[in-house]
């Protein structure tokens, strides 16, 4: 069984990937594993989810902006970027500023 990310006391921000997959797996599956692999290792990382189905969702969280904007610039993670294309018809990102959590 899976269990959610564990975060610290808010706040904290969430980058929030919603995505419809392209039709096969033209080396995502592979890069989305490396791509996980080198966020973990960023400054200000906090933990990731992720969910599929008809539509995608993966939230990915961070300790500040600062941190998500690092994250962005990564050399390996703006080339993954550019194949944008070979892996999603769509996607949406949104970033978020978590203000309070809860549950069990």
């Amino acid at each position: 069984m899976t269990s959610p990310a564990h975060t610290p006391k808010p706040p904290y921000y969430a980058v929030i990937f919603t995505s419809v997959r392209t039709d096969g797996d033209n080396g995502y599956a592979q890069m989305a594993e490396e791509m996980l692999a080198l966020a973990a290792t960023q400054p200000g990382f906090l933990g990731f989810e992720s969910a599929r189905n008809e539509i995608g969702i993966s939230v990915s969280y961070w300790a500040s902006e600062e941190a998500i904007a690092a994250w962005k610039a990564n050399v390996a993670h703006r080339q993954a970027q550019g194949r944008a294309k070979d892996w999603y018809a769509h996607f949406r990102v949104r970033v978020c500023r978590v203000e309070r959590e809860y549950g069990y």
